[in-house]
């Protein structure tokens, strides 16, 4: 659908849900079938999120887009540095995804969704060794046959972080609705190093995440996962009006 096409047509009930299923049907999955996903359908769900909002329409976003021979390369030397402690030590993240400090109720929901999944894979909680290779399954896209890089130019402020976040959730949506399913990464952002490098990105670009696309796996049981959310009630303040 064209742009044109696509502000021409009524929002309907029919729309409306389609929307809304895209949208609560999102997961970061874990473990992808092998299938390929062609190259024109990559560019289209990039192309539909590419509407997403930024300020000014500045349009903060560059993605890399991995498969095959580059995502092989790439997986291969990324995950060499993770297994290797020494090499691993030297490396860390450009920027703070997560807080230095952790407090309530933010911690418990981070431990709820990581013992969740570790239970769901037998792992323990003292099994240091299976944590350390579930973690690294990061670093081969979960076996995902798209692997997706996203820079942002250094010279860029705050706001067009947050509207990054709105093109990254436009891919995910639109993939969902294309029948195909994603993982957001942050765990790629501790090796920009050498995946900058590899990239051949600018040197004033930041690497902002990864992310994993293609079809999930259903005989996986990590897939079975589903994160839970709090209720309208619990976050939101309405003032005013009835």
């Amino acid at each position: 659908m064209d742009l044109n096409t696509a502000l021409s047509r009524p929002i309907t009930a029919l729309s409306t849900e389609s929307v809304d299923a895209a949208l609560m049907s999102r997961r970061s999955i874990r473990a992808f079938r092998p299938d390929p996903v062609p190259r024109e359908v990559v560019e289209d769900i990039l192309r539909v999120a590419a509407r997403a909002p930024s300020g000014t329409n500045t349009q903060p976003w560059t993605t890399w887009v991995l498969t095959e021979g580059p995502l092989k390369r790439m997986c291969d030397a990324v995950q060499a540095i993770h297994d290797d402690p020494a090499a691993a030590a030297e490396h860390q993240e450009e920027y703070a995804y997560y807080p230095v400090e952790w407090t309530s109720p933010f911690i418990e929901r981070r431990r709820k969704v990581g013992w969740d999944l570790y239970s769901l894979l037998g792992i323990g909680k003292t099994d240091k060794a299976r944590m350390h290779a579930q973690n690294g399954r990061n670093f081969r896209f979960f076996d995902a046959p798209v692997g997706l890089f996203f820079t942002i130019d250094r010279i860029l402020g705050q706001g067009s972080w947050l509207d990054y976040g709105m093109f990254l959730q436009n891919v995910m949506v639109a993939a969902r609705a294309r029948g195909l399913d994603t993982c957001p990464q942050a765990a790629w952002t501790r090796f920009h190093k050498p995946i900058l490098q590899q990239l051949g990105a600018p040197a004033q670009h930041m690497l902002v995440c990864g992310m994993a696309l293609g079809h999930a796996d259903p005989a996986a049981i990590e897939n079975s996962l589903v994160t839970e959310r709090c209720a309208v009630a619990e976050f939101t303040h309405f003032q005013g009006g009835a």
